[in-house]
Protein backbone atom coordinates (compact mmCIF):
# COMPACT_ATOMS: atom_id res chain seq x y z
CA UNK A 1 0.00 0.00 0.00
CA UNK A 2 2.16 2.81 -1.29
CA UNK A 3 -0.44 5.51 -0.66
CA UNK A 4 -0.48 5.02 3.12
CA UNK A 5 0.70 7.66 5.59
CA UNK A 6 3.79 5.66 6.57
CA UNK A 7 5.06 6.01 3.01
CA UNK A 8 4.87 9.78 3.40
CA UNK A 9 6.68 9.60 6.73
CA UNK A 10 9.43 7.42 5.28
CA UNK A 11 9.77 9.68 2.25
CA UNK A 12 10.11 12.70 4.53
CA UNK A 13 12.68 10.83 6.66
CA UNK A 14 14.69 10.10 3.54
CA UNK A 15 14.50 13.74 2.46
CA UNK A 16 15.57 14.87 5.94
CA UNK A 17 18.71 12.73 5.79
CA UNK A 18 19.49 13.71 2.20
CA UNK A 19 19.00 17.39 3.16
CA UNK A 20 22.22 17.05 5.15
CA UNK A 21 23.99 17.58 1.82
CA UNK A 22 22.43 21.05 1.62
CA UNK A 23 22.55 22.36 5.18
CA UNK A 24 25.59 22.81 7.44
CA UNK A 25 25.99 21.00 10.73
CA UNK A 26 27.74 24.01 12.23
CA UNK A 27 28.54 27.41 10.77
CA UNK A 28 30.83 30.28 11.69
CA UNK A 29 32.89 28.21 14.10
CA UNK A 30 36.15 30.02 14.72
CA UNK A 31 39.21 27.79 14.64
CA UNK A 32 42.54 29.64 14.74
CA UNK A 33 40.60 32.89 14.25
CA UNK A 34 39.19 31.69 10.93
CA UNK A 35 35.50 30.88 10.47
CA UNK A 36 34.68 27.38 9.22
CA UNK A 37 31.45 25.69 8.19
CA UNK A 38 31.08 21.97 8.86
CA UNK A 39 28.90 19.84 6.57
CA UNK A 40 28.66 16.10 5.93
CA UNK A 41 30.75 16.66 2.81
CA UNK A 42 33.60 18.29 4.69
CA UNK A 43 34.91 21.49 6.22
CA UNK A 44 34.52 24.74 4.34
CA UNK A 45 36.95 27.49 5.23
CA UNK A 46 37.12 31.12 4.18
CA UNK A 47 40.08 31.39 1.77
CA UNK A 48 40.62 34.78 0.11
CA UNK A 49 37.01 35.73 0.73
CA UNK A 50 35.57 32.54 -0.80
CA UNK A 51 34.32 29.38 0.89
CA UNK A 52 36.54 26.46 -0.12
CA UNK A 53 36.37 22.82 0.86
CA UNK A 54 39.52 22.24 2.89
CA UNK A 55 38.82 18.86 4.48
CA UNK A 56 36.81 16.07 2.84
CA UNK A 57 34.64 13.55 4.70
CA UNK A 58 34.47 10.88 1.99
CA UNK A 59 33.19 8.02 4.17
CA UNK A 60 30.65 10.25 5.92
CA UNK A 61 29.37 11.47 2.55
CA UNK A 62 28.92 7.91 1.25
CA UNK A 63 27.20 6.73 4.43
CA UNK A 64 24.88 9.76 4.32
CA UNK A 65 23.70 8.72 0.87
CA UNK A 66 23.18 5.11 2.01
CA UNK A 67 21.32 6.11 5.18
CA UNK A 68 19.15 8.44 3.10
CA UNK A 69 18.21 5.68 0.65
CA UNK A 70 17.25 3.10 3.32
CA UNK A 71 13.81 4.65 4.06
CA UNK A 72 13.04 4.67 0.33
CA UNK A 73 13.78 0.96 0.19
CA UNK A 74 11.58 0.33 3.23
CA UNK A 75 8.65 1.98 1.45
CA UNK A 76 8.63 -0.68 -1.25
CA UNK A 77 8.52 -3.56 1.25
CA UNK A 78 4.86 -2.80 1.97
CA UNK A 79 3.75 -6.41 1.34
CA UNK A 80 5.73 -7.67 4.33
CA UNK A 81 4.78 -5.36 7.19
CA UNK A 82 6.72 -7.27 9.87
CA UNK A 83 9.91 -6.93 7.86
CA UNK A 84 9.10 -3.28 7.25
CA UNK A 85 8.74 -2.66 10.99
CA UNK A 86 11.99 -4.51 11.75
CA UNK A 87 13.85 -2.48 9.11
CA UNK A 88 12.41 0.76 10.49
CA UNK A 89 13.69 -0.09 13.96
CA UNK A 90 17.06 -1.02 12.47
CA UNK A 91 17.13 2.21 10.52
CA UNK A 92 16.50 4.19 13.71
CA UNK A 93 19.50 2.46 15.32
CA UNK A 94 21.62 3.21 12.24
CA UNK A 95 20.62 6.89 12.36
CA UNK A 96 21.52 7.08 16.05
CA UNK A 97 24.97 5.64 15.31
CA UNK A 98 25.29 7.90 12.29
CA UNK A 99 24.43 10.95 14.45
CA UNK A 100 27.17 9.96 16.88
CA UNK A 101 29.61 9.69 13.97
CA UNK A 102 28.59 13.16 12.73
CA UNK A 103 29.19 14.59 16.21
CA UNK A 104 32.65 13.00 16.36
CA UNK A 105 33.51 14.29 12.87
CA UNK A 106 32.45 17.83 13.84
CA UNK A 107 34.48 17.60 17.04
CA UNK A 108 37.53 16.40 15.11
CA UNK A 109 37.12 19.15 12.52
CA UNK A 110 37.27 21.84 15.19
CA UNK A 111 40.28 20.25 16.82
CA UNK A 112 38.33 19.31 19.92
CA UNK A 113 39.24 22.55 21.71
CA UNK A 114 36.29 24.54 20.41
CA UNK A 115 32.85 24.13 21.92
CA UNK A 116 29.84 24.77 19.74
CA UNK A 117 27.38 27.37 20.96
CA UNK A 118 23.71 27.44 20.10
CA UNK A 119 24.43 30.27 17.65
CA UNK A 120 26.80 27.96 15.73
CA UNK A 121 24.34 25.10 15.30
CA UNK A 122 23.27 24.53 11.74
CA UNK A 123 20.01 23.09 10.49
CA UNK A 124 21.84 19.83 9.81
CA UNK A 125 22.09 19.02 13.52
CA UNK A 126 18.31 18.87 13.80
CA UNK A 127 17.68 16.71 10.72
CA UNK A 128 18.74 13.36 12.22
CA UNK A 129 16.37 13.65 15.22
CA UNK A 130 13.64 14.68 12.77
CA UNK A 131 14.33 11.56 10.69
CA UNK A 132 14.13 9.39 13.82
CA UNK A 133 10.79 10.96 14.75
CA UNK A 134 9.46 10.34 11.23
CA UNK A 135 10.60 6.70 11.42
CA UNK A 136 8.72 6.27 14.70
CA UNK A 137 5.58 7.76 13.14
CA UNK A 138 5.99 5.40 10.18
CA UNK A 139 6.28 2.43 12.56
CA UNK A 140 3.04 3.49 14.26
CA UNK A 141 1.35 3.70 10.84
CA UNK A 142 2.60 0.27 9.80
CA UNK A 143 1.42 -1.22 13.10
CA UNK A 144 -1.99 0.37 12.57
CA UNK A 145 -2.18 -1.25 9.11
CA UNK A 146 -1.14 -4.61 10.55
CA UNK A 147 -3.87 -4.35 13.17
CA UNK A 148 -6.43 -3.45 10.49
CA UNK A 149 -5.45 -6.44 8.33
CA UNK A 150 -5.64 -8.82 11.31
CA UNK A 151 -9.10 -7.55 12.26
CA UNK A 152 -10.28 -7.96 8.65
CA UNK A 153 -8.92 -11.53 8.63
CA UNK A 154 -10.88 -12.32 11.80
CA UNK A 155 -14.09 -11.20 10.10
CA UNK A 156 -13.64 -13.60 7.20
Amino acid sequence: MLQRIQSVYLLLASLAILALFLFPLAHNVYVDNKPINITVIGVYQDVNGQQQLTDHFVALTAVTAIVGIIPLIIIFLYKNRKQQIALCYSSVLVIIGYSFWIAQAAKAATGGGVTLDFKNFGIGLFLCPLAILLHILAIKGIQRDEKLVKSADRLR
